[in-house]
């Protein structure tokens, strides 16, 4: 199994039982946490209120690093090490990119695992939107920092994402596998896409950095 499919069923994974997605679109619905996304939060809300000691301690001892130096052969080179350096800096805006990508880095390997699945014959309706509740759950925790770095990429994942979804809503009949699984490509080209624009520190978005 390569490292990206690994990362992906074990992305999957950490989810739990999922329910099929149910009818919404991209920045009305926010899916419920787990224990990764909810110590992403929490390192979160403490950079915000200033206090990166708490922030540190908190990603030095949550699932979140553990995922990302678990994940690391998936990820661009030594993001976990460059992400903990910008928290221990104090560097807000290089820290916001770590987890972008880590988080981006998720979504498109379980784009690539749904593509994966359905040309193995799996059935669209089962799989399609258990992938898509997983994708959007990862994804919708960086959008913001993808928005502000590269807009076009933003709008864009949120349209594949609506655009695949809205081929499994019930009132569209059986899902069309070939056109699902366009549908996954397409996200996962647009996230591939966006992690390489956006490995190296962008030089029209300073780093913050809290003093």
């Amino acid at each position: 199994m390569t490292a990206p499919r690994a990362v992906a069923l074990a992305a999957l994974a950490a989810l739990g039982a999922v329910a099929p997605a149910a009818a919404h679109h991209t920045g009305v619905y926010t899916p419920k946490d787990n224990a990764i996304t909810a110590n992403f939060k929490q390192v979160k809300f403490s950079v915000q209120a200033g206090k990166f000691e708490v922030a540190l301690r908190l990603y030095d001892e949550g699932p979140l690093r553990a995922e990302m130096r678990a994940r690391a052969t998936a990820l661009p080179a030594g993001l976990e090490a460059r992400t903990r350096a910008a928290l221990a800096a104090r560097d807000t805006g290089e820290a916001e990119r770590g987890f972008m990508l880590f988080f981006v880095a998720l979504a498109r390997d379980l784009a690539l695992e749904a593509d994966h699945r359905l040309a193995d014959g799996a059935p669209a309706a089962a799989v399609a939107p258990r992938f898509l509740e997983a994708i959007w759950r990862y994804y919708n925790l960086a959008d913001f920092a993808v928005g502000q770095r590269d807009a076009r990429a933003s709008v864009a994942m949120r349209l594949a994402y609506d655009d695949a979804e809205g081929l499994t809503r019930p009132a569209a009949g059986a899902p069309d596998p070939v056109r699902v699984r366009a549908g996954f490509g397409r996200i996962a080209q647009i996230l591939s896409d966006l992690i390489v624009s956006t490995t190296t520190p962008s030089t029209t978005t300073p780093s913050r950095r809290n003093s």
